[in-house]
């Protein structure tokens, strides 16, 4: 019997090419690139918001500078490494839901992996998110299951503080469409099987890619 997930793993990698990406879902301009109405996360908070977040970093300094090499800069917000390649390094990192300048930032779960974003830049490029997009409207069940990814996306980021500007924007495009990939594959990781099944997907999909090797047996 054949296997249409691992056909179309083979037809995705059969012309990979890295393309860089920002993995984060966010434009320069400052505002969200995350679906549904526009949200601009450039300006900081009221004096004293800031308090009800957390900003502990658990992150060690080897792994912090593991991370600035694979970004090419210093992150903000940075709390702890939520998932590790196979060689032990730093795959997905959890960010605080507020910067320390006050800036809401509702990405949770970021991609840092340089091989992780590349491959699912080139999922994206081959037009995957639209096919995920289109699947939402035909498919009741998996419209359903990403509403409860979106609702356990905003928990986890709740559980990190209290950021109302954002209470109610999770990230990618949950939980209509998917307009960032990284965003789905850095929670796919981060939470476990199960939890996001488009990301789950993205995943099983990036197993034929250079990423592949960093996913090891997962």
């Amino acid at each position: 019997t054949s296997d249409p997930l691992a056909e179309r793993r083979d037809l995705h990698w059969s012309g990979f090419q890295a393309r860089p990406s920002a993995g984060s879902g966010f434009s320069r301009s400052g505002s969200s690139d995350l679906g549904g109405a526009p949200v601009r996360f450039d300006t900081p908070a009221p004096p004293g918001q800031n308090e009800a977040v957390s900003t502990s970093s658990s992150i060690d300094p080897a792994d912090l500078a593991s991370i600035e090499e694979q970004l090419g800069r210093t992150p903000r917000g940075l709390l702890r490494v939520a998932w590790r390649c196979a060689d032990g390094s730093p795959g997905v990192v959890v960010t605080a839901p507020r910067l320390p300048d006050g800036t809401p930032f509702p990405t949770v779960y970021y991609l840092t992996c340089p091989l992780a974003v590349a491959s699912t830049s080139t999922l994206e490029a081959q037009g995957v998110m639209a096919q995920m997009t289109a699947r939402l409207a035909d498919d009741a069940d998996l419209a359903a299951h990403y509403r409860r990814a979106h609702l356990a996306y905003l928990a986890d980021r709740r559980a990190l503080g209290d950021v109302p500007e954002i209470d109610s924007v999770s990230a990618g495009g949950m939980p209509t469409r998917v307009k960032c990939l990284h965003v789905l594959v850095a929670h796919a990781l981060a939470a476990g099987p199960g939890v996001n099944q488009l990301g789950d997907e993205a995943v099983e999909l990036l197993k034929d890619s250079p990423f592949g090797a960093c996913l090891g047996a997962q």
